[in-house]
């Protein structure tokens, strides 16, 4: 495994650091029901895997299947979208975003989502990808009715192309990321990973002892965490994951504010983010205890591994169990809580 960096800001977060994650899942569920593709995924207890892996026990969160969309990220932009129709108090949601234009980057299932929320809602959706996002990928936004743009060999310059376009056509930019002077729609994305902690909450038969979160701008992690600790205090260890190519949380964490990284493409192209998002650091920076990355070949024998056990999913999506291969491992009585965030590619 390649860093490893205590959290030296754990309990008390950055000084002066802003906006903070969301904890409480219950306004998340409120809008959720009224939406027929919703329904928990299941926490799977994984015992031939975690004696494979040197442990007492192992749950995976499995969101290979959420509503439809085969990623967590289904909850994010479109709870997003949702929360603004919602509160147009319009009679028929279906159309209460009519002439709205929410316009995005995506390295990956964020587009999906943005996609799929604008068209429940009558509005448009606008998703810019770099260079380097295979077609097969398009295709799929296309056939959600998004309208598909291609900026730039990386997720950074594409994302620079829609927050230009937001601008000069007065379109809603919705990112998963957040920085000074726009927050208030990703905290809103954010939000909506919350449900994933409360489902994994209210599964799990006994506390964790040890999350793992993997990270890219860092979204998911700063939620789950923000979660956890409201639900289990300071019992569980969080650990979160990132690339070695993609170090933007360690980095920052050890600056003590956000900086920019750089670093080759890597096979983990959802966590393949190189400025965190500073809601994110700002939780992670209070609740989570170490921080870690993980290798090409490590994110390889990883997802190898879970789909040796029927567990098919990306490098992405297996990076905190590749985490716990890599080493140095748990110690042997660890109840380790991991999110499967996403299906394979071909699935």
């Amino acid at each position: 495994m390649g860093q490893h960096l205590h959290n030296p800001w754990r309990g008390r977060g950055l000084d002066g650091a802003g906006p903070l994650p969301l904890a409480d899942a219950s306004g998340v569920a409120d809008l959720l029901q009224r939406c027929p593709a919703h329904a928990p995924t299941p926490l799977r207890p994984e015992p031939k895997l975690a004696a494979r892996l040197g442990i007492a026990q192992l749950w995976l969160k499995d969101e290979r299947a959420r509503m439809g969309l085969g990623s967590f990220k289904a909850l994010g932009a479109a709870h997003a979208i949702a929360r603004e129709a919602a509160a147009t108090g319009a009679g028929d949601l279906c159309t209460a975003l009519q002439g709205r234009v929410y316009i995005t980057a995506s390295a990956g299932n964020h587009g999906l989502s943005v996609a799929a929320g604008a068209r429940l809602f009558g509005a448009r959706a606008v998703v810019y990808l770099a260079e380097t996002v295979p077609e097969a990928f398009a295709k799929r936004l296309q056939d959600k009715g998004a309208e598909v743009a291609r900026a730039g060999a990386h997720y950074e310059a594409s994302m620079q192309a829609a927050a230009a376009d937001a601008q000069a056509h007065g379109w809603t930019l919705l990112s998963d990321s957040s920085w000074p002077g726009y927050t208030e729609l990703p905290l809103r994305v954010m939000e909506g990973y919350l449900q994933l902690a409360a489902e994994a909450a209210t599964q799990i038969d006994q506390p964790p002892t040890h999350i793992l979160l993997q990270a890219g701008v860092g979204g998911l992690a700063a939620a789950v965490a923000a979660h956890a600790r409201m639900v289990w205090g300071e019992g569980p260890q969080i650990i979160v994951v990132e690339p070695e190519a993609a170090p933007a949380l360690i980095d920052s964490i050890r600056a003590g504010l956000v900086v920019d990284t750089s670093g080759p493409a890597s096979c983990m192209g959802r966590l393949d983010c190189k400025t965190p998002s500073m809601i994110a650091l700002n939780g992670l920076a209070r609740d989570a205890d170490l921080f870690v990355t993980i290798s090409e070949a490590e994110a390889i024998s990883g997802a190898d591994l879970l789909a040796e056990h029927g567990l098919p999913t990306t490098e992405s999506g297996g990076a905190g169990v590749a985490a716990m291969l890599a080493g140095p491992g748990l110690p042997p009585d660890a109840r380790a809580l991991v999110i499967l965030s996403e299906g394979p590619e071909d699935g």
